[in-house]
């Protein structure tokens, strides 16, 4: 199970080795969404704000975030301060009264796996103008299969066998089952699935930095932690110093039915 106050007590590190979201992604979302510049957006859990800064990019600025953790909503409202309708309210989205509503487009990056989703989607639907629309979008992890990725998972065999990642469900699986749950609430339609897909190269240092921003890396003894970062860094310095990785993302669209 992951931890949704991880991320506030390592600000700096997920704002520096989390890769971003593609631009492609934000140009879907406003295509999808038929946003326009003044258009009202809710964001739900814009951790350091990388989301937010894909939209504001766009000079879609109207945006309203809704943070728990209170470094994390700290950092973020620094980030944007030069924006001042860019909003950032510290608390937990069950517990927001919903001010600023009806929006014209609610978001949410990597995040709202983390509330109930019996909850969540109807109070989101509630909060959406009739017009309205939904884009929540995760990254997913890829296995990858050549030699350095197999001794790696050798590590995990020794150390942390409940993270391998070889016995996960595949990206496929977990696309579905995101896809299945957001039907389920019956409250979108018109619901579309995008993925984005990159292969990125990485140092070794860089490498064990990400997989420190992982919250379930972080919960492993510190001991065992720093095993296991020690000796994936040295089996990507053994060959040659650099890890491609398969980033991807999906994105999940809807209409307010």
């Amino acid at each position: 199970m992951e931890n949704k106050e991880t991320f506030n007590y390592i600000v700096n590190e997920y704002e520096r080795f989390r890769p971003v979201y593609p631009k492609e992604m934000f140009n879907d979302i406003a295509d999808y969404s038929s946003l326009k510049q003044g258009q009202k957006i809710l964001e739900i859990g814009c951790g350091t704000g990388q989301a937010t800064g894909g939209f504001v990019a766009k000079g879609f600025t109207d945006i309203t975030c809704v943070e728990l953790g209170d470094q994390l909503a700290q950092f973020t409202a620094e980030k944007f301060k030069g924006y001042p309708s860019v909003k950032v309210i510290h608390t937990a989205f069950e517990d927001w009264n919903g001010e600023g509503s009806p929006f014209d487009l609610a978001i949410s990056g990597t995040a709202f796996h983390f509330i109930a989703p019996e909850f969540g989607y109807r109070r989101v639907w509630e909060l959406l103008k009739p017009t309205g629309s939904m884009a929540f979008f995760w990254t997913v992890h890829v296995p990858m299969y050549d030699d350095l990725h197999q001794e790696i998972r050798l590590h995990y065999r020794d150390l942390a066998p409940h993270l391998n990642d070889a016995a996960l469900p595949s990206p496929e699986e977990i696309i579905e089952d995101r896809r299945r749950i957001t039907d389920k609430s019956g409250l979108f339609k018109n619901l579309l699935v995008k993925e984005y897909k990159e292969i990125q190269t990485l140092t070794s240092s860089d490498y064990v930095s990400l997989l420190n921003t992982n919250s379930k890396h972080r919960q492993l003894p510190k001991s065992v932690k720093d095993e296991l970062f020690h000796r994936i860094q040295e089996s990507v310095d053994r060959a040659g110093g650099t890890i491609q990785k398969d980033h991807r993302v999906a994105l999940y669209l809807g209409k307010k039915a």
